[in-house]
């Protein structure tokens, strides 16, 4: 019997019987050859071998459905003024030198900027998108359950299903997600997206490497340290939780809109370094100003959007400042549409202490921990992830403020 491979993107495998051998016998002897059910997978943990999902040169992309997201508000908004940042300026050291300043303003001042040039065509940044609605549309309930991901450890990996989070008034969420680590074949994926699989494993690595490390540098050389300093702890091959995520919004009642004030999910600052958003049309992100009103963020075609996290903020000892920001309900014009995002989670390794990376640490001393006593990227991931959304948050001395304590971090919640 000879085999051949198919002429996909993924490695199955197809045979040509040999002429003395019967077709039905010839099937019997290649059957283990078939990829494992979904049901099998999710059972046994059995994780299929990257090279099953071999890219084979010149193959055509495989078929996904075009996702066609509404055009964007044409409402007046109180827009945040954000710096836009060219990237394909950090390809040389002169070049990120020259960007230190803009960059090191942009985080420490709003921990928001724009990144243009990063690499990807309007259309790959299309097709991010046609990709990133797959494990919603085309994946069944009865499947979805069998990649649920356990928050109690610490990382949404799999699916973080509808009405997971309590929001406010007995109110839940109405948002699903998706997450890959950044290691995409670490873990099994549903059926549905298994042709998408090398796609989403060059996303990972075009993020990590293409957007995530240049930024690192730029932040370090802001700070007059080393420049491989921040890019050290986030490892591309490292042991981590760093993520690729999909994210779905689904519109919610005129009641559950009342009783929340409008607000899908409460102001909050991330869990980790820096957050990589890739800009949809659909406007709901809101981030609070340095006087302390919400603005929208604008749609930029093509752009990203990048906020700094916790962990910058620790790891600079306070000078780069984790954001503050929210998602509310969108404008008129807009309302009725499911909002698809696309998002990578940066983290640094999991063994990273998640001290200050400069002389002096005054932001970790005012919060009650010394860079010996910090906790690790994995134990500061873990307290935060299966507390959120589900722990009783209590009034904060600030007005519309909210807290909880994790690792010794009062953590706060704006509504």
């Amino acid at each position: 019997m000879a085999f051949r491979p198919l002429s996909h993107r993924w490695l199955c495998w197809s045979f040509v019987p040999r002429k003395d051998v019967p077709l039905m016998a010839a099937s019997r002897r290649v059957s283990t050859l078939r990829c494992p059910s979904t049901k099998s997978v999710a059972r046994t943990g059995l994780i299929p071998a990257r090279r099953q999902f071999a890219t084979l040169p010149g193959a055509p992309l495989p078929h996904v459905t075009r996702h066609i997201p509404p055009a964007p508000t044409t409402e007046n908004l109180d827009y945040a003024d954000l710096a836009i940042i060219d990237l394909s300026k950090s390809r040389t050291l002169q070049g990120r030198i020259d960007l230190a300043h803009e960059v090191r303003d942009a985080i420490s001042k709003q921990g928001f900027f724009y990144a243009i040039n990063h690499g990807y065509s309007p259309e790959q940044t299309r097709r991010i998108f046609d990709v990133a609605d797959v494990p919603f549309s085309l994946v069944s309930p009865e499947e979805k359950m069998d990649y649920v991901g356990n928050g109690d450890s610490g990382a949404y990996q799999g699916y973080k299903l509808r009405q997971y989070w309590h929001l406010d008034a007995g109110v839940h969420d109405q948002v699903e997600h998706y997450s890959a680590n950044f290691d995409i074949f670490k873990r099994p994926h549903p059926r549905p997206l298994h042709p998408f699989l090398p796609e989403l494993e060059a996303f990972a690595k075009h993020n990590h490497l293409n957007v995530l490390h240049p930024i690192l540098r730029i932040l370090a050389l802001g700070l007059d340290i080393p420049e491989e300093t921040f890019v050290k702890l986030h490892g591309f091959q490292s042991v981590g939780e760093t993520s690729v995520r999909f994210m779905k919004y689904y519109p919610r009642s005129e009641e559950e809109e009342d009783q929340t004030k409008n607000v899908w999910l409460k102001g909050h600052t991330d869990i980790g370094s820096l957050t990589i958003l890739w800009s949809q049309p659909i406007s709901a992100l809101q981030i609070m100003s340095p006087n302390g009103q919400w603005q929208w963020i604008r749609h930029i075609p093509n752009a990203l959007v990048i906020n700094a996290g916790d962990v910058l903020e620790f790891l600079s000892g306070g000078f780069y400042k984790a954001t503050i920001h929210r998602v509310v309900q969108p404008p008129v014009d807009q309302r009725g549409y499911t909002r698809l995002g696309a998002y990578y989670f940066c983290m640094p390794d999991d063994n990273v202490k998640v001290s200050a990376r400069v002389p002096e640490n005054p932001l970790l001393k005012s919060l009650g921990f010394s860079s010996e006593r910090a906790p690790t990227m994995a134990e500061w991931r873990k307290g935060r992830t299966t507390a959120y959304g589900r722990t009783q948050l209590t009034p904060g001395r600030e007005k519309g403020v909210e807290e909880e304590v994790i690792e010794g971090v009062t953590v706060k919640h704006y509504n």
